[in-house]
């Protein structure tokens, strides 16, 4: 759903796209929504990135799913024009639901709608995560710092702002180093290297001394463990 909302309103502020959705969005925007999805799972560029992410191994197993499985739904709520509207990947067309409020405030808007939702389910049903789409807060820090820099003679207030802006955007720089490297470690396959730590433990006669021992820690921990009656 978060590829329905970039492509629904890429002129959100700090929604910016890549080249790659630019391409797709200038080629699809006047398919209907059917051959747009066909567009989408035939597209080898985003399907490399979604790929990409994908759980690497050298194995595979032959393992029963479970009996029964979650399915996830996800539902975008967006505001477009003034309105609210409602985008559903099992529905045909967006669901328009109504105005925005005089104020502005088009998540008090939406509120109600999204609590009789989840209220229409079963009441013990927990399976709801709400989560939000916000602007990089390194691009809003970066334009006020900008705006304030602009000034000729900014007073003192103004100054103590600019310091902490440019401390904002420090840190939200370390954030997006981090997250680069926790991609690049999502995204690497470690198991040729955890076979050939294997074999070299196996060739120096470690590896079944240290299985041993993991198996002994494991039966002590649990052991440990206070028994429900």
């Amino acid at each position: 759903m978060l590829f329905n909302l970039d492509l629904a309103k890429p002129e959100m502020d700090g929604i910016k796209l890549g080249q790659i959705l630019e391409d797709f969005r200038s080629f699809t925007h006047t398919f209907d929504p059917s051959n747009r999805g066909l567009c989408l799972s035939n597209s080898d560029p985003i399907r490399d990135v979604h790929n990409s992410f994908a759980r690497q191994t050298l194995f595979e197993l032959d393992i029963r799913s479970p009996e029964k499985e979650e399915n996830y739904h996800f539902i975008t709520y967006v505001p477009v024009n003034g309105k609210v509207y409602e985008l559903d990947g099992l529905r045909e067309a967006p669901i328009d639901l109504g105005a925005i409020p005089d104020n502005g405030d088009w998540l008090a808007h939406v509120k109600p709608i999204i609590a009789q939702r989840i209220e229409n389910y079963s009441k013990g049903e927990i399976h709801f995560n709400l989560m939000g789409v916000i602007t990089d807060k390194k691009m809003k820090f970066q334009r006020r710092l900008a705006e304030l820099e602009s000034l000729e003679a900014p007073n003192d207030e103004q100054v103590v702002e600019m310091c902490s802006l440019r401390d904002s955007i420090t840190e939200e720089e370390k954030k997006d180093e981090l997250a680069k490297r926790e991609n690049v470690r999502r995204r690497h396959n470690y198991m040729p290297f955890i076979v050939e730590l294997l074999k070299i433990l196996a060739k120096e006669d470690r590896l079944v001394p240290l299985v041993e021992e993991a198996q002994k820690n494991a039966a002590a921990k649990a052991e440990s463990k206070p028994k429900t009656k």
